[in-house]
C-alpha cells in the first residue's frame, strides 16, 4: 500500500478515536441539563469526565496535525473553506476548556452555575457543527480547478449535512448517558439507563436515514459493511442498557460511532474532498498530499509516539475507573 493511502487510513483512525472518546464526554456536558437535578449530580457528571477530557482532546489536534502534514492541500481548502463553523468549535473548544477548570475556582454560585452553563453549551454546539463538516465532506462542495472553496456558509447547510449534525448531536448523548450509567451509582444511574433507552431509539431512527442516504449516494460494497455493522452494533447497545449491561452498551455504542465514520471514510476514497462542481476538480489522497519522503518521515514518527500516547491515555481511564456518585460530592467541595 502506498503510504498516501496508509495516511487516509491513519488519519480516519484518528478522527474515529477522537469521535469515540470526545463523543461520549460531549453527551455527558450535554446531560448536565437533560439528566441532572441539581448542582450536585451536574458536578457528579462533570466529575465522571473530568480526568479525561483533556486527553480525548488530543485526537482531534493529532488528527488535524496529521492532516497539515499529510495532506496540506486537503487541510488548506478544508480550512478555509470550513473556516466559520471550524472557527466555532475552535471557539466552544477553548472556552469548554476554561469552564473545566475555572468552575471550581471560586464558590460563588452564580459564578459556577454561567461555567456549567458554558459546558451544556460548548458541548452541544462542536456536537452538531462535527456531523455537518464532515456531512459536506461526504456529499461534495464546491471546489474549483484551483483547488479552493467557491462556495458560501449558506451551501453547507444543506438538508443532508443537517442530517448528519443531528445524528452525531443524538449519537453522541447517547454514548454520554451511556457513559453516565457506567460511571455512576444510585439514582443518577437508574436515570442515566432510562434516558440511554429513549434516546438510543431517537438515534437509530435518524442514524438509520443518514447511513442508507450515504450509501444509496455514495456507497459501496465496503461502505454497505461499515453500515451494517453500525446498524447492528446501535441495537446491541440499546438492548444492553435495556437489561443494565453498561459496559456492552458502551462499548457497542462506540463500536457504532467507529462503523459510522469508518463508512463516511469509505465512501470519500480515493478523494478527501470531492467537489460538486466537477469531479475532476475533486482533491484525491494523490493530488493532496505531500512527497514521499514527508510521508515516510511522519511514518517513523507515528510509529515510535502513537503507542506511547495509547499506553498513557489507557493507564488514566483504568486509574479513574471507579463509579461516583452524589455522596461522594462534600457539600462545600469545590469538585
Amino acid at each position: 500500500m502506498e503510504l498516501h493511502n496508509v495516511w487516509f487510513v491513519l488519519i480516519a483512525v484518528l478522527w474515529i478515536g477522537y469521535f469515540f472518546l470526545e463523543g461520549f464526554d460531549f453527551g455527558v456536558g450535554v446531560l448536565t441539563k437533560l439528566l441532572a437535578r441539581g448542582r450536585t449530580e451536574k458536578r457528579v457528571l462533570i466529575n465522571t469526565i473530568g480526568p479525561v477530557w483533556d486527553g480525548n482532546e488530543v485526537w482531534l489536534l493529532t488528527a488535524g496535525g496529521a492532516t497539515f502534514a499529510a495532506f496540506p492541500e486537503w487541510y488548506a481548502t478544508l480550512f478555509s473553506g470550513f473556516y466559520l463553523p471550524l472557527l466555532i468549535i475552535l471557539v466552544c473548544l477553548i472556552i469548554r476548556g476554561v469552564a473545566f477548570e475555572y468552575r471550581a475556582k471560586r464558590p460563588d454560585e452564580n459564578w459556577q452555575r454561567n461555567w456549567e452553563e458554558a459546558i451544556f453549551w460548548t458541548s452541544l454546539i462542536p456536537a452538531v457543527l462535527w456531523g455537518v463538516a464532515f456531512g459536506n465532506i461526504v456529499r461534495g462542495v464546491k471546489i474549483d480547478s484551483e483547488m479552493e472553496y467557491v462556495g458560501t456558509f449558506g451551501d453547507l447547510l444543506n438538508p443532508y449535512a443537517l442530517l448528519g449534525g443531528l445524528v452525531t448531536l443524538a449519537l453522541f448523548t447517547f454514548h454520554g448517558t451511556v457513559f453516565a450509567a457506567l460511571k455512576t451509582v444510585g439514582d443518577i444511574r437508574a436515570r442515566a439507563r432510562a434516558l440511554a433507552l429513549k434516546l438510543g431509539l431517537l438515534t437509530a431512527v435518524l442514524a438509520l436515514v443518514f447511513l442508507v442516504w450515504t450509501q444509496v449516494d455514495k456507497g459501496d460494497g465496503w461502505s454497505l459493511g461499515a453500515m451494517l455493522v453500525a446498524v447492528v452494533s446501535l441495537v446491541g447497545a440499546i438492548v444492553a442498557i435495556k437489561v443494565g449491561r453498561e459496559g456492552w452498551s458502551f462499548a457497542l455504542s462506540g463500536v457504532t460511532i467507529a462503523a459510522a465514520v469508518a463508512m463516511l471514510f469509505f465512501t470519500l476514497f480515493p478523494n478527501v474532498m470531492p467537489s460538486s462542481l466537477n469531479p475532476e476538480w475533486s482533491l484525491t489522497v494523490t493530488n493532496a498530499s505531500s512527497s514521499p519522503y514527508t510521508l515516510k518521515i511522519m511514518t517513523w514518527c507515528a510509529a515510535i509516539a502513537a503507542p506511547l500516547v495509547m499506553l498513557y491515555q489507557g493507564w488514566t481511564y483504568w486509574v479513574f475507573r471507579k463509579r461516583i456518585g452524589t455522596q461522594h460530592i462534600a457539600g462545600d467541595a469545590a469538585h
